[in-house]
Formats: C-alpha cells, sequence, structure tokens
C-alpha cells in the first residue's frame, strides 16, 4: 500500500489534484497494476487534509532539538574520558 501513498505525495509535490484518475495514471508510469478498491480508499482518506500540515509535523517529530544533541554529545565525551582514565590506571596501577 506503500506505493499508493507515494504517489499522492508525488501529485501533492507537483501540485495536482489527488484524485482517483491521477492516482491512477502515477501508478501505471510505475510499472504497478492498480487496485482500484485501494485507489478509492486512499483518496476518500486524504479527502480533507491539509498533506502540507502533516509533513510538517512529521519533520518537526524526526528531527531532535539541537539542545538534547549537544547534552548528548558532552556525555559520549565524558564517557570515553572516564574510560581513558580507567585505561590508564590499570597500566599504572
Amino acid at each position: 500500500m506503500s506505493e499508493y501513498a507515494y504517489a499522492a505525495l508525488l501529485l501533492h509535490s507537483a501540485k495536482k489534484e489527488i484524485n482517483e484518475e491521477n492516482v491512477k495514471k502515477v501508478l501505471e508510469a510505475a510499472g504497478i497494476q492498480p487496485d482500484e478498491a485501494k485507489i478509492k480508499a486512499l483518496v476518500a482518506s486524504l479527502e480533507g487534509v491539509n498533506i502540507d500540515e502533516i509533513l510538517q509535523q512529521a519533520v518537526t517529530l524526526a528531527a531532535p532539538p539541537a539542545q538534547e544533541k549537544k547534552e548528548e554529545e558532552e556525555k559520549k565525551e565524558e564517557k570515553s574520558l572516564e574510560e581513558a582514565a580507567a585505561g590508564l590506571s590499570a597500566l599504572f596501577g
């Protein structure tokens, strides 16, 4: 079913209407045998949906805040310093 969603996203990015005919054309162009029931379900489920808003939310959720990333890097650096110190103490005990 993901190829149907990709067809809808492709149509959306091309600023084309997401309707049964256009989805079918995209799938056929990709060499996929379209299933009319799946196309109807997709088009019906996307009716009234703001795809740009959904995509923006997905991007927002996928990207961790910069502060969290910085803290993770600092923890990794502290851990590697501790490991190095433990290794040196083992050598010179």
